[in-house]
């Protein structure tokens, strides 16, 4: 009788340490590793792009901007940098990836919208740059952060166009907040390489690792725990059958991270609004660098489409 409770205490103990341990690794991020805007993946996908993004973030960094703050929903700091092509015209609202920067996630794109007269309005998202936080949702409570910035926006440059613009973990928010009471001023929401919900690309990433995928069960107990917040309760699939405005979702066919079937996904939900350009040969988040001309065209024909 004894070992069997001796068993049942290991059994315990090894699930508290795996939901411990997954969410120190997958939502926890320390400010120390908050600031590498020149951080490159080893993939062979994306390493023969490398000195043209590292131009690019040079760039970036070098252009002028103004910091500006907001609040989040919990009370968080959120910071951002915004850049002028000219005053009155629409803004680009811009939210990077998981564990990344605005500077080096926009690099090529803000480039794009101040050469075109859009302003752009880089943020960190929570736990990243400048903003507060020590948590990643993965989306979850980061699309009310696109409200708060949205009503910051509005505030501050009146009834002028908001385009929504993000990618990877960004794209995911951006995308999931298409259902949320947004201000008239959103007139689309551009998402490059998005995930179809939090909880699948948890799952897909686990498995590159060679992880099974009901361990997410660990991951959703840690993040209720630990981090407050519900990691199955959203889908940018099932937000974006909701949005009221249209949709532009571009993603590498090559891509090893997320799944460009996630994108489709997505846009077989609401096919009306959803605009879906794929770019043969990039990897994860490197369709700008691999295909500049076809990226740029495809946001200029969906932003000309919607006048």
């Amino acid at each position: 009788m004894h070992w069997i409770l001796w068993l049942i205490l290991i059994l315990v103990l090894l699930c508290a340490a795996a939901v411990v341990g997954i969410y120190l690794f997958t939502f926890h991020y320390p400010k120390k590793m908050h600031h590498d805007d020149f951080h490159f993946p080893d993939s062979p996908l994306a390493q023969p792009y490398k000195e043209k993004a590292t131009a690019l973030i040079k760039e970036m960094r070098a252009r002028p901007c103004e910091r500006v703050e907001t609040k989040s929903f919990d009370g968080l700091k959120l910071s951002g940098r915004y850049y002028e092509a000219k005053p009155g015209a629409p803004v680009a609202i811009c939210f990077h990836g998981y564990k990344s920067t605005a500077v080096k996630d926009f690099c090529g794109g803000s480039k794009h919208f101040l050469a075109k007269g859009i302003n752009v309005l880089a943020v960190d998202q929570r736990s990243h740059g400048e903003s507060e936080g020590s948590v990643i949702t993965f989306g979850i409570n980061e699309r009310y952060d696109v409200k708060s910035w949205c009503e910051w926006a509005k505030e501050r440059f009146g009834d002028v166009p908001f385009y929504l613009v993000g990618v990877s973990m960004g794209a995911a928010t951006v995308l999931l907040s298409a259902d949320l009471d947004l201000p008239s001023n959103v007139k689309c929401i551009m998402a490059d390489c998005p995930y179809a919900s939090p909880q699948e690309i948890i799952k897909t990433v686990a498995g590159y690792m060679h992880i099974p995928g009901w361990t997410i069960i660990f991951a959703v107990w840690g993040a209720k725990l630990f981090g407050r917040f519900d990691l199955i309760k959203i889908s940018a699939v099932d937000t974006v059958a909701k949005s009221k405005v249209p949709v532009l979702i571009i993603h590498g066919l090559a891509d090893d991270f997320v799944p460009e079937s996630m994108s489709a996904e997505i846009a077989e939900k609401n096919p009306s609004i959803v605009t879906r350009v794929t770019v043969d040969g990039a990897g994860h988040a490197m369709s700008y660098m691999v295909d500049e001309k076809k990226y740029t065209k495809a946001i200029d024909d969906f932003l000309a489409s919607i006048g």
